[in-house]
């Protein structure tokens, strides 16, 4: 049998179980019940049984049925919560004939259903509830994929993430502590005087960041405008306000490639701290993560791949021309553009044309030396034309005061002493619009450049430094999901056939 003939005998049958589950609602219906009563009052959950047992105690609860094991006249059931599983006892004695037939007549794994009875323990040590009564609370017209062994298919499993978080219940521990990660970064900012702000998710500049943005159009103003590709110059006119700790947690949108570290919206926490620079930003950046690993993992370290990951102080510091210059023997000052190209083609790496050497030294670093950086290690001391909004080091004009953290081969965070000369950052401006409009030949330096930030910074920003860091990834990380999609609830997916 080919393999589109067994889809398609699979298919039927899958039809076939759906039609049945039509016909016994219909058929409950007819007798009158209803088949999604509006509510139902429980006085216990999974959770707060096995917590609190007490013998005998008089319950009431409900889930969604998950196994069935019927012997004569009794039955072993268990229903699943949101916190975890429980054994159900039913018997034709306690239910009355007619309700316990119906059970198996009309109800499936799958139905939710809520059940009043009494706790006791079984003879195999379980904690399990004797049922006085029960009510069907939802019909599900859907089989649960347990018959063939889970979900496991791996895009079924993120277009289709409510049967996967059904039947899979690690999917659901990961996300139970992707939330625990962001609650433990929220705490620790709380704890030390940061402000969270939301600012616009809709720009009439895509700015903050080198990035494709998505575009939509407001009708009344009748104006493009863009799906913000990074928080960062609003959250700066915030410190220009007098905010001198704030942060934000939340999404960016960038109309860019999709893999498996990449997704067109994603949750980045961005943090912005008057009277500090990028080394005050390393050890904030170090201290959030250490406080999130230990709280979370109750741990200062975790395998992955068999590479033994430490979060201890302090993480490693490197500069930039220092570790591309220990894995290519490199002479950084006297290298020219055309060897880099050389050594770049030699590793079968492609890069765009017309890039200075700055550009393709930074290409080197991404393409060949970042996946070798497993530690936590802060890159730091980048050149001044790929960074358009870091302040330069004092005695190296060339170079700026930025950082980017590496962990298990992936950058994690980003970020800078803030530049905060208006003339300088309007220069800046002009040199990156001017490139940008030789690519995309339909702008206009007034689309590319946002003059009401530079009037922000006229009136004045403090020494400010910046952070942003990857949650999606600092959550892979944590629970060692290899894709985006994995720490993602309902990852972007191309249109379903």
């Amino acid at each position: 049998m080919s393999e589109k003939e067994e889809f398609e005998v699979e298919q039927l049958k899958y039809n076939e179980y759906i039609e049945q589950r039509i016909k016994k609602l219909e058929e409950l219906k007819k007798l009158g019940i209803n088949t999604y009563p509006n509510k139902f009052e429980r006085t216990e959950t999974t959770k707060t049984i096995k917590e609190n047992y007490e013998e005998n105690k008089e319950v009431s609860i409900a889930g969604r049925i998950i196994a069935v094991r019927k012997m004569g006249k009794s039955a072993f059931i268990h229903i699943k919560d949101e916190f975890d599983k429980i054994q159900l006892y039913i018997r034709v004695n306690e239910l009355g004939k007619d309700n316990f037939e119906n059970f198996f007549k009309y109800i499936d794994i799958g139905d939710f259903i809520g059940v009043k009875g009494n706790l006791f323990v079984t003879h195999t040590g379980e904690k399990s509830i004797f049922v006085k009564e029960y009510v069907l609370l939802t019909k599900s017209l859907r089989p649960l994929p347990e018959k063939w062994h889970g979900l496991k298919d791996t895009e079924k499993r993120y277009r289709q993430r409510y049967v996967d978080l059904i039947v899979n219940e690690e999917v659901k521990e990961t996300f139970k502590l992707r939330t625990k990660i962001i609650e433990k970064i929220r705490e620790y900012l709380n704890k030390h005087d940061f402000i969270e702000v939301e600012t616009p998710m809709m720009q009439q500049l895509a700015g903050g960041a080198i990035a494709k943005p998505f575009i939509t159009y407001h009708n009344t103003l009748d104006m493009n405008l863009y799906l913000r590709i990074a928080p960062e110059l609003y959250l700066k006119r915030l410190v220009v306000g007098g905010f001198e700790k704030v942060y934000e947690l939340n999404r960016n949108f960038r109309n860019e490639g999709i893999s498996t570290w990449h997704n067109p919206e994603f949750t980045m926490l961005e943090i912005y701290q008057a009277y500090a620079d990028y080394n005050d930003m390393m050890e904030l950046c170090e201290n959030i993560i250490i406080y999130a690993v230990n709280e979370i993992l109750k741990n200062d370290k975790i395998v992955i791949d068999d590479n033994e990951i430490k979060f201890t102080k302090p993480f490693k510091r490197i500069k930039l021309f220092d570790i591309i210059k220990e894995y290519t023997n490199f002479d950084i000052e006297n290298i020219t553009e055309k060897e880099i190209y050389n050594f770049l083609e030699s590793k079968e790496i492609k890069v765009e044309p017309n890039l200075n050497k700055y550009e393709l030294l930074n290409e080197i670093f991404e393409n060949f030396i970042e996946e070798k950086l497993i530690q936590p290690t802060f890159i730091i001391d980048y050149p001044k034309v790929i960074s358009p909004l870091a302040k330069s080091k004092i005695n190296e004009p060339e170079i700026v005061e930025r950082f980017e953290l590496f962990i298990n081969g992936k950058e994690i965070g980003n970020a800078y002493s803030e530049l905060n000369d208006p003339i300088e950052q309007k220069k800046r401006f002009y040199e990156q619009a001017e490139k940008k409009i030789k690519i995309e030949k339909d702008k206009t330096i007034d689309e590319l450049i946002d003059f009401d930030y530079i009037r922000a910074l006229e009136y004045g920003m403090p020494p400010t430094g910046g952070l942003g860091i990857g949650i999606d990834r600092l959550v892979m990380l944590l629970t060692k999901n290899k894709s985006i999609r994995d720490v993602i609830l309902f990852p972007l997916l191309k249109k379903e056939n």
